[in-house]
């Protein structure tokens, strides 16, 4: 039997470069064929921009909200709080500077990461090359070149990992202008005086509130009931009650079926006919997994009907030797997910210890104001009798560390198993829930109980004391209900 030594990775995002690594230190020949740089949409367009646009956004946020509670006097030359001005501004054209920077570097230092381990990076379009495997059970990558040249790779196992791309509307086309995708905002020079946000998962929710935290008069547009429709309706309750406070105006129900440009305006014609105006739209209505043209159905890999590529949990595709992470698997679509997918796909490719990817243990977070941070089962598994479990929620209005930071707005939740008590999920809203929900994700991890979660040490004052008590009362709760 041949050793699987030679490793071709098509996509440098997440689950390109961490499979790459792996792979590297596992002893293989690995080459990484990337198109724009290495981090991918993740660094370069999604994840790191929003986020350090949004930590801009935090600040302000943080400053306007609490400001006066806290004592805090601004000596300078705004007008006083009875003329209705904001205290601070923002210099959009500064902080995307910064984005643009910060992704930029952070790409250089994926890249070198990746080159010190060994790796080849190759700029270039990957794809399947049409023989299908040969004897030995390699089989062809084709890389096109940017100069026009078609490189030809032969790989013993291949991980496709491509990543997705904004998903457009035939009737509202970006211009890069004025109608924008989630890509496109970081061109800004000035902030957008009103900006219509189409769409409220969380691309939409995360920037229609950072815009609004900005200074624009942020319209969010949802086809649905509420905002962030997949998330804990508790949590999205808190957050929409949250923007409606703060000004924003969320028009739930209502489609955007166009979007067109008039001069230095834009008009979103919904679907009951009504028209809505502003000077910038921003389109957050999904994305499309970047698995066209590269000869996978011809190789034998199963695509659903969004083009996603279907992997088993250990990234296998239909196609021997070939493996899948990422966005361009419709897995679950978070940068941490993605790496773990490639670095499993490594593991197995080359014959590792590995443990199937488990998604009831994913921390995931949406990076609004307050975020919203989960893992494990949900209400939702609950409601529907997928997951047995007992649930407490703790409003942090109650913390002492949140009354002295001028926390008003979320919650912890615990769900536990009723015999034994475990743990099997969490959601926090609360300012940098994404740290909070660490002790969670391990509790969930881990199969620890409330018991175990209770007993352990917490700072006083913290936010964090929230999750211990909540266990407490989870305690309480399940010895409540075995008297009973």
């Amino acid at each position: 039997m041949v050793s699987v030594t030679r490793i071709v990775i098509i996509g440098g995002g997440p689950g390109g470069y961490e499979a790459a690594l792996v792979a590297a230190q596992l002893g293989a020949e690995v080459t990484v064929v990337d198109r724009d740089g290495l981090g991918g949409s993740a660094v370069l367009t999604d994840c790191v921009p929003s986020k350090t646009l949004i930590a801009t956004a935090e600040v302000m946020t943080t400053f306007d909200s609490s400001y006066e509670e806290l004592g805090i006097l601004v000596a300078d030359d705004t007008p006083p709080l009875e003329q209705a001005a904001r205290v601070i501004g923002v210099d959009l054209g500064k902080v995307n500077r910064r984005v643009k920077r910060l992704a930029i570097a952070q790409s250089h230092d994926i890249t070198q990461s990746v080159t010190r381990a060994g790796v080849t990076v190759l700029r270039g379009r990957g794809r399947l090359g049409s023989g299908g495997q040969d004897v030995d059970g390699s089989r062809e990558v084709l890389v096109d070149a940017p100069d026009g040249t078609v490189q030809s790779l032969r790989a013993d196992a291949v991980l496709i990992a491509t990543g997705a791309h904004p998903r457009e509307l035939p009737d509202a086309q970006p211009d890069g202008e004025r109608i924008l995708t989630w890509t496109q905002v970081y061109d800004l020079e000035e902030l957008p005086r009103e900006l219509i946000v189409v769409g409220s998962g969380v691309t939409g929710a995360e920037f229609a509130g950072a815009y609004q935290a900005l200074g624009s008069k942020v319209t969010l547009v949802s086809s649905r009931d509420r905002v962030l429709p997949g998330e804990d309706p508790d949590a999205a309750e808190v957050l929409e009650d949250v923007f409606r406070r703060r000004g924003m105006n969320v028009m739930g129900r209502s489609r955007a079926e166009s979007v067109k440009r008039i001069g230095d305006r834009v008009e979103v014609t919904l679907a009951d006919g009504k028209v809505i105006e502003g000077s910038h739209c921003l389109m957050a209505v999904g994305s499309v997994p970047n698995t066209s043209e590269m000869g996978l159905e011809e190789a034998g890999i199963k695509l659903n009907d969004w083009g996603q590529i279907q992997v088993d949990r250990v990234s296998r595709t239909t196609a021997p030797g070939v493996y899948a992470a990422g966005d361009c698997t419709g897995v679950f679509m978070l940068a941490s997910v993605a790496a773990m997918q490639g670095r499993i796909a490594m593991y197995h490719a080359l014959g590792d210890a590995v443990q199937p990817l488990n998604l009831k243990t994913v921390a995931s977070n949406v990076f609004t104001d307050p975020e919203i941070a989960t893992v494990g089962y949900t209400a939702a598994d609950v409601e529907c009798g997928k997951m047995d479990a007992v649930v407490v929620k703790l409003p942090l209005r109650g913390n002492p560390r949140a009354k002295m930071q001028g926390i008003r707005d979320g919650f912890v939740k615990l769900f536990c198993r009723p015999g034994t008590g475990i743990v099997v999920g969490g959601v926090v809203v609360a300012p940098r829930a994404s740290e909070l929900i660490h002790p969670i994700s391990l509790a969930v991890d881990a199969n620890l109980t409330v018991e175990q979660v209770a007993s352990a040490f917490t700072v006083y004052p913290s936010v964090s004391g929230s999750t211990a008590e909540a266990a407490r009362q989870l305690h309480i709760r399940k010895r409540a209900d075995g008297e009973s």
